[in-house]
């Protein structure tokens, strides 16, 4: 497989999920990312967004298996992983398994669990296993988390610490629609109040694990530069150094900012990564592996506003 064909199977996939989606070029760049790297991606907007929906759609058009856990405050960790049952005809517990045993699973208002039952994520996350009494699981190599959160409302809500907050990729934050998208939305959809399936829409399959295994393979052999390399190298350490932040991003950090890079040049047709999109993926890569120092939240500051200003000040390799 080649950038051309990876990038053709990326626009077959865009166009599946826009029978049903208007517009959210750069939520589903990011999904595409995700799914070409092994990455997770967390979901951030207000709530009529279409976070949901285009997670929904994005799976549809895949020939993966779906999974969605509706996280409320009495989830419990079982409600994920799954539990030992005992059979009694068979005289013997039996796992009966969770919802993360799936390839594509979204976690809808993850925020809305208590951190023991988001800490049931963890594993998953990193390892591709889980551990159910003491025995590990293995899960789908294809297994990957699309999470969703709503930054308005606090109230009933746990933030999510961040050792989970770091397996994430990327956060993207989905902003409103454009007028034009807006009123697209309502010609397509102000029929209805309900939301309607991914099937309802006529949204195939058009790539399925195959596929996703000889895309991943390319993009994994695709050189970075040790200019590039040290560009990523120097963005992350800039978080460590900037006076506005307390905590920098990790070293996990630079080894995702690097593979998502890797990815989006693929996508967009190329065998090789070009400044622009690591500074373009510095973003969404970093925002929720940041913290603020107490004197930048005083000031009313924003994590998109350090990244930028660490951004701009870095020298960008020629």
């Amino acid at each position: 497989m080649d950038p051309d064909q990876i990038a053709t199977l990326a626009k077959a996939i865009k166009a599946e999920v826009h029978k049903a989606v208007v517009g959210q070029e750069a939520t589903l760049d990011a999904l595409l990312v995700g799914l070409l790297t092994d990455g997770h991606v967390l979901i951030e907007g207000v709530p009529g967004t279409a976070k949901t929906m285009i997670a929904r759609c994005f799976s549809a058009s895949l020939d993966l298996d779906f999974g969605r856990i509706q996280f409320t405050p009495d989830l419990m960790p079982g409600d994920v992983l799954g539990t030992n049952i005992f059979n009694f005809a068979q005289s013997q517990f039996v796992l009966t398994k969770g919802p993360v045993f799936t390839e594509i699973l979204l976690a809808d208002e993850i925020n809305r669990t208590p951190p023991k039952t988001q800490a049931a994520l963890l594993q998953a996350m990193q390892e591709r296993s889980v551990t159910i009494d003491g025995e590990d699981y293995r899960l789908s190599s294809e297994f990957m988390v699309v999470a969703t959160q709503n930054p308005i409302e606090q109230q009933g809500t746990y933030p999510l610490p961040e050792a989970q907050l770091d397996r994430f990729l990327f956060k993207h934050v989905v902003d409103y629609p454009t007028r034009d998208d807006e009123r697209n939305i309502v010609l397509a959809h102000g029929s209805r109040t309900t939301m309607t399936s991914p099937d309802a829409f006529g949204i195939q399959p058009v790539a399925g694990p195959a596929d996703l295994e000889a895309m991943r393979s390319f993009v994994e052999g695709i050189r970075l530069g040790e200019d590039l390399v040290d560009y990523v190298v120097d963005l992350i350490r800039a978080t460590r150094e900037h006076p506005g932040l307390s905590f920098g991003a990790s070293p996990r950090a630079a080894n995702m900012l690097a593979s998502a890079a890797r990815a989006y040049a693929v996508l967009d047709g190329r065998d090789y990564v070009i400044p622009d999109d690591i500074k373009y993926l510095a973003p969404p890569t970093l925002r929720h592996r940041i913290v603020l120092s107490p004197g930048s939240e005083i000031e009313g500051l924003h994590a998109d506003q350090i990244v930028a200003e660490i951004i701009e000040q870095t020298p960008v390799p020629k």
